[in-house]
């Protein structure tokens, strides 16, 4: 039965003590609802008129819901009181002040009934152990439940509604702003809108969100952020960051959509408690909102489209289509297609010089199986190359003006982004300036900090001074390139030694959609069907070396090894085509090894050595049979006394075995410790020869 507030409470309930519950769902509520804390600090004063001596506070729960989404301190170390036997009374505001979902509320008001705990409210004293109180008791707090529920629904329905029609001021990105007469429009200032702008420009250019962090890291471009990192009140311009790059690209709000519902709430159960999860995004089709064209953008819709596909193909090992350029060693890197499973294929690196290697291994890490294909990948990105270079040729004089127009707008855009710097920066040295000429004299300790403040100002103004003179002021060493005059031989430009390679596949990406690549085992034959961006097909047939075939080698060098290989070992062969500068058909250097290699090819028959009784020897061969060194020789030779011949220039001598045993060679042997003397027919010696 409920008591009033007049009647008395037992002693064996007064001589415990009475707790006071304060709460306030949330933060906003504890700041500007004051009259509703003063009004449940009141209670200990309800407490003690009731006669209860000891009276504790708990407040740890200001600005928590009680909803059963989070945990409340406060909530159980009333519980853990009650079960201890410590509380005589809980007081309350109201029921919804103590929890606002059954489980709670019907848990305490079970502790209470155990100990014989009263619950106190406005409305008068109620004992949990009488069915009666009990019944009115959890018929407030279904009530205060419902009501929660109710309050809820009308709440996310209005918001809906208003967001429904585009007028929900949810939070924008840098680069938007609120304003109360003409709501939603473009940040005013022109230094934010230039950032925004520049990023979306360099990711039209490079595309890949990385590259374009890079770029603008390089060209000292900064971002705005804000000063306390949430409102958008006032920004602090920082060093760009990835993260930011990335999010603005992937933000419809810059292409004019206003978004509504792109998250969703996870809810799940930790150790008993209900917990919630935020942030985790939706795919587009499920977006509760999306209005396209609801307010200028800094780009058009289709283009954010494009820009959502490349980033996607740009995701490491994920299908869909083409990688951005990387670049490595491999021009073709994320272009292939395998011909016979439809799989995208893979570079591999091998060699102690790494060449590229295309392979389509799907099937056989998947699933065991054999590998589809593999191919080596420099005859392939070399046949590649020239087929873009006779594509592009007829129309190099306008892609090279094109190239030249190109540069001098980003040069434009990046002047035009350091004025703005610039200009910034002199707008805060003057208030630096007004500041500390407003400043009292005599109060040295905040007139310091003023001048400091001002002198970094100046500093930095005269940092974007040297910055924007820099990039106007061209470097008189730094030569002008003539793009139209390598349009005339786009080869050379092409393997240029300052074009890197990522250049150069961001140019196969610009032309070339995707590569269908097979390979023909009996005609030995690489089969590449290249899709262009316009729509057209062509076909190339690339020669896949056999084994043992280390490339198409110059006809020079196989003239010299078909000239040397029946006198001379192969290591001789190797060191006289390095001596001369003649390269592999693969540019490298000549070993002992591919000379084997080459000769077996053309079936070339090798050298016949010093075993088989020969009628010549070389140099080494020579100094020994007549114990003297190779200098020796190599002197004779070049006096004319020991006959010797070179197949080809700077190729090792060969020498008869017979004319090292002539007179003539013993008689240069014999004086070749005397006096070095030039030798005249018409001068008499003063030394006799005895």
């Amino acid at each position: 039965m409920t008591m009033r507030a007049s009647d008395p409470l037992p002693r064996s309930v007064l001589t415990r003590k009475a707790v006071v519950y304060v709460r306030q769902s949330t933060p906003a509520q504890v700041r500007d609802n004051l009259e509703s804390q003063r009004r449940q600090y009141h209670l200990v004063d309800v407490a003690r008129q009731h006669g209860f001596a000891q009276v504790d506070v708990i407040d740890d729960d200001l600005g928590l819901s009680a909803a059963g989404m989070v945990a409340r301190p406060g909530f159980e170390r009333l519980v853990a009181s009650l079960c201890a036997g410590e509380v005589g009374a809980v007081l309350c505001f109201e029921a919804s002040r103590v929890a606002r979902n059954g489980r709670d509320w019907h848990h305490l008001l079970e502790l209470c009934g155990l100990v014989e705990a009263r619950v106190i409210d406005h409305d008068g004293i109620y004992d949990p152990r009488h069915p009666n109180d009990r019944l009115l008791l959890g018929m407030k707090g279904t009530i205060s439940e419902f009501e929660l529920g109710v309050l809820r629904a009308r709440m996310y329905d209005a918001v809906r509604a208003k967001a429904a029609r585009g007028e929900l001021r949810i939070s924008v990105p840098i680069g938007y702003v609120w304003d109360q007469q003409i709501g939603l429009g473009l940040d005013p200032d022109l230094r934010v809108q230039e950032v925004v702008r520049h990023i979306f420009a360099r990711f039209r250019e490079l595309g890949s969100a990385r590259q374009v962090h890079l770029a603008l890291t390089e060209e000292e471009v900064y971002f705005p952020r804000p000063s306390d990192g949430r409102s958008m009140t006032s920004f602090d311009w920082t060093s760009i960051r990835y993260g930011s790059v990335l999010a603005l690209l992937k933000n419809p709000f810059y292409a004019g959509a206003y978004c509504y519902g792109k998250s969703q709430v996870q809810t799940e159960i930790v150790d008993g408690h209900v917990r919630k999860r935020y942030g985790r995004h939706r795919p587009m089709e499920e977006w509760e909102v999306l209005l396209k064209d609801h307010h200028e953008g800094y780009i058009d819709w289709a283009e954010f489209e494009r820009n959502q596909r490349q980033i996607a193909t740009n995701t490491f090992r994920k299908a869909g289509g083409m990688k951005s350029g990387r670049g490595g060693r491999a021009l073709l890197g994320g272009l292939l297609t395998c011909a016979r499973c439809g799989a995208k294929m893979t570079v591999a690196y091998r060699g102690r010089r790494p060449l590229p290697v295309y392979r389509c291994d799907r099937q056989h890490i998947k699933h065991g199986l054999e590998r589809c294909q593999a191919f080596g990948g420099v005859r392939a990105d070399a046949a590649i190359a020239d087929e873009i270079i006779r594509v592009v040729e007829p129309m190099a004089i306008e892609a090279s003006l094109e190239a030249e127009r190109t540069c001098a707008e980003q040069l434009r855009e990046r002047q035009r982004l350091v004025e703005l710097d610039l200009e910034q920066a002199r707008y805060e040295a003057s208030l630096a300036e007004r500041r500390y000429a407003a400043c009292d004299p005599d109060n040295r300790l905040i007139a310091a900090q003023l001048e400091k403040s001002w002198e970094a100002t100046l500093q930095r103004v005269q940092a974007h001074k040297a910055r924007l003179a820099a990039m106007q002021s061209p470097d008189p060493q730094a030569e002008i390139p003539d793009l139209t005059g390598l349009a005339t031989d786009l080869k050379t430009a092409w393997n240029a030694p300052g074009v890197t390679m990522r250049s150069r596949q961001r140019i196969v990406r610009t032309l070339i959609a995707d590569i269908i690549a097979d390979v023909d085992d009996e005609g030995h034959n690489i089969i590449l069907t290249i899709h262009w961006r316009g729509g057209q097909h062509s076909q190339l047939r690339v020669r896949k070396p056999k084994n043992g075939d280390h490339g198409r080698h110059p006809d020079e060098a196989v003239a010299v090894i078909r000239s040397m290989a029946g006198r001379w070992a192969n290591d001789h062969i190797a060191a006289t085509l390095n001596r001369m500068g003649i390269r592999t058909g693969r540019g490298n250097t000549w070993t002992a090894k591919r000379v084997r290699s080459a000769r077996k090819l053309r079936e070339i028959a090798g050298y016949l050595s010093a075993d088989n009784d020969s009628d010549w020897c070389t140099m080494t061969e020579a100094a020994k049979e007549l114990g003297v060194t190779n200098h020796v020789v190599r002197r004779l030779i070049k006096d004319g006394e020991l006959p010797a011949e070179q197949l080809v220039p700077r190729a090792p001598y060969q020498i008869k075995v017979v004319d090292l045993h002539s007179e003539r060679v013993a008689n240069a042997l014999a004086r070749q410790n005397g006096p070095c003397r030039a030798v005249c027919r018409n001068q008499m010696s003063m030394f006799s020869s005895a």
